[in-house]
């Protein structure tokens, strides 16, 4: 191995050790700082949720189809109410 290529190693080894031991950082979190992240984690809540909630209405549909289920056979449906306001 040559000298140079032994002296980058080295260089690169330290630099992955700096990096890796480094000390944590004392920083201030600004209060809109946390609000935005409230915000993004309740996004991502509420899409994951609605992701959920039409892929089990697809599979629901899908098992109901397959196994010949019909969702509306016990409904009773009303019957049409018609007005009419004509006075002769």
């Amino acid at each position: 191995m040559k000298k140079s290529e032994r002296i980058f190693l080295l260089l690169m080894f330290m630099l992955s050790l700096n990096i890796i031991l480094c000390a944590s950082a004392c920083a201030y979190i600004d209060p809109s700082t946390t609000t935005f992240i409230i915000q993004a984690v309740a996004g991502v809540a509420v899409a994951v949720g609605a992701v959920f909630s039409i892929w089990w209405r697809r599979a629901k549909k899908k098992v109901q189809k397959t196994l010949g289920i019909d969702e509306n056979a016990n409904k009773t449906k009303e019957a049409d109410i018609i007005e009419d306001d004509d006075e002769d």
